[in-house]
């Protein structure tokens, strides 16, 4: 009886950082997802918190500035930027790499109309498991992670496609 009545309030020993692909971000504040609760900095100084991208679909790249294959996706980015910036969150998280590197890559890919955050020393990478770049993680706008990995430039736009509404 008293292991229904935990288990019907919702108590658990099972601790999770962040949810599997998949299912429902707990909200860390009523109108915040989880997955979206989190803050950083930009490239040029400035605090960013990601709760502006809940509400729609959202986007976030993680790359690091000496990366051959981020740097052959980030025309693709910025593509997909231009054209679905107005259905879709997009945030680049640069680590791996000093801030200077990391501006310095995204001035010569010609990416800098997505907001970058500058992770150094890889805190927002830890949050979300990204063992390795270029990695993608869509965030649906009910705040649930839809997919947590590596996509090609096809895949990636089919991707964007599908979360926005968009047909394939």
């Amino acid at each position: 009886m008293i292991v229904a009545l935990a288990a019907a309030a919702g108590c658990s020993t099972a601790k999770t950082a962040l949810p599997k692909a998949g299912a429902p971000a707990p909200s860390a504040a009523a109108s915040v997802p989880q997955a979206l609760a989190f803050t950083g900095t930009t490239l040029g100084g400035v605090a960013f918190d990601a709760a502006s991208l809940a509400g729609k679909p959202a986007l976030l790249w993680f790359w690091a500035p000496w990366c051959a294959t981020c740097a052959s996706e980030a025309q693709s980015v910025a593509d997909l930027h231009e054209e679905y910036g107005d259905r879709l969150g997009m945030l680049g998280i640069g680590g791996l790499g000093t801030t200077e590197a990391m501006q310095e890559f995204v001035d010569e890919m010609q990416v800098g109309a997505v907001t970058h955050l500058s992770d150094p020393a890889g805190k927002i990478w830890q949050r979300f498991g990204i063992a390795q770049q270029s990695w993608y993680v869509f965030v649906d706008p009910d705040g649930t992670i839809v997919h947590r990995g590596y996509l090609d430039d096809l895949q990636l736009t089919a991707k964007v496609r599908e979360i926005t509404g968009l047909p394939g």
